[in-house]
């Protein structure tokens, strides 16, 4: 089967791009900004790829339109599409009805974790042998690949692997369908990572989210497994809308624990109070260990024992950006991470401050979440930058004044509608021990050489 992808430079539907040219189809696809890294990943696999949405594409004659939720109505390529008549579907029902049908499927839900959680999950189901498929919004290091379909396992290779792991997305499928992608999957085990409010653009409240996340409850069998953050009053919220299916809980006073943690990260685990081992890993920050627990407990349900997760969970490698080190310049050192929400901000700059002591640490924030451009998260940002020495915002192109919304920590922020200036700025300031953290969901315009560079100057 030929199928045309719109929107295809995006990490999930690439990956739903990977996962069907893996299965012997072909695949073409377009999107508005054709760019490496991805453009180069893709056609490393053989996809050709098309600037734009030209409405001359329908000449390719592809069997199948799998539209990407960048995709809106006036899309000229997708106006011809309807007024023909071709056939299309959705990413995430493309991936149901081809790949995910009849496998045990592992999803991990959440506002935030969601990328490291399902790569954290992924590996220690092939660590344990069992060659799971997987479709995961990064590029977990220790695959160096964001999806692949299962394979065969080591220890039975009479069959391919049954198991599917997926970053379980609550934003909406697309402009036909805005149910939440997760709805599609059906997973047998879920994770239930954490729930705040996001995507201001298209959820009014948490409460709207929250009904998604119970219909993703709702679709998890009997038999399955649901494993909760204990922690969250709006996942409690969620199960008490109705769940038909075994829950677990990790965190405090929960089924899951992680004690004793030490300063390089290191900490014991619990299940039902008693201990099953020590996790002695790279990672550092609660938020870390609360995803491992996650992941220990999606994985015994899957048949992994409690032992070989954590012995697997030593060998984790995290994934690109999530406390990347870029370079280091005369003993300064530069990170790039994804944090883009208040709360994953402030754990990131946690975990780092927990990781460098009394060093300086230099944050530099570029609000570009559709949540953050619209404002609605604005005021958190001061109290989420606490722990940060010095704090640059990079304040181009939002609909509100960021030098306002950090009055209340006006002595040690400074905000930049120009990249040139703030790169300056940062390389000015910065001196031999400090730790500089980029955090940004998107490129940020290359700040992270462009720093490095500068501070060689």
């Amino acid at each position: 089967m030929h199928i045309h992808i719109l929107g295809i430079c995006g990490t999930f539907m690439g990956g739903i791009a990977v996962l069907a040219k893996q299965a012997g189809h072909t695949v073409t696809g377009c999107d508005a900004n054709v760019y490496p890294p991805m453009s180069t990943q893709l056609e490393a696999q053989g996809i050709q790829l098309i600037e734009g949405f030209a409405a001359e594409q329908t000449k390719l004659n592809p069997d199948m339109y799998v539209i990407g939720n960048v995709v809106t109505r006036g899309n000229p390529l997708m106006e011809a599409i309807l007024n023909q008549g071709f056939p299309y579907i959705s990413g995430p029902q493309w991936l149901t009805e081809n790949v995910l049908q009849g496998k045990w499927v592992l999803a991990v839900a959440g506002t935030h974790g969601k990328t490291t959680t399902s790569s954290m999950l992924a590996w220690i189901l092939e660590f344990a042998g069992l060659a799971p498929g997987f479709l995961i919004g990064g590029v977990p290091e220790n695959f160096a690949v964001s999806a692949r379909l299962p394979q065969v396992p080591t220890q039975d290779k009479s069959s391919i692997s049954p198991f599917f792991v997926i970053e379980a997305d609550e934003y909406d499928t697309a402009f036909f369908d805005k149910r939440s992608k997760f709805v599609h999957y059906r997973p047998r085990t879920a994770i239930l990572n954490n729930l705040e409010y996001d995507h201001a653009d298209i959820f009014e409240d948490l409460a709207a989210i929250e009904k998604q996340f119970h219909h993703l409850v709702r679709t998890v069998p009997q038999q399955g497994l649901v494993v909760r953050n204990g922690k969250e009053a709006s996942l409690q919220r969620v199960i008490d809308k109705g769940c038909w299916t075994p829950v677990e809980q990790f965190g405090t006073d929960a089924d899951w624990q992680a004690t004793n943690a030490s300063g390089d990260g290191h900490f014991d685990v619990l299940y039902q109070g008693q201990l099953q081992g020590r996790v002695t890993w790279d990672l550092l920050g609660e938020h870390n260990r609360m995803n491992a627990l996650a992941c220990i407990a999606a994985a015994r349900h899957a048949g992994v024992a409690v032992a070989t997760s954590i012995e697997a969970l030593g060998a984790f490698k995290n994934v690109k950006r999530r406390m990347e080190t870029k370079g280091v310049v005369n003993q300064i050192t530069v990170y790039d991470d994804f944090a883009h929400h208040p709360t994953a901000i402030e754990t990131t700059v946690a975990g780092l401050r927990a990781k460098v002591g009394v060093a300086r640490i230099l944050a530099v924030l570029e609000p570009r979440s559709n949540t953050m451009k619209l404002g609605v998260m604005k005021d958190a940002l001061p109290a989420s930058l606490a722990q940060a020495d010095i704090v640059f915002c990079y304040g181009a192109n939002l609909g509100w004044d960021a030098a306002e919304a950090l009055k209340p920590i006006a002595h040690k922020s400074h905000t930049f509608d120009d990249l040139d200036q703030l790169v300056n700025a940062i390389a000015g300031i910065a001196i031999a021990g400090d730790h500089i953290l980029v955090m940004s969901n998107g490129g940020f315009g290359g700040v992270h050489q462009k720093i490095l560079d500068a501070l060689k100057r």
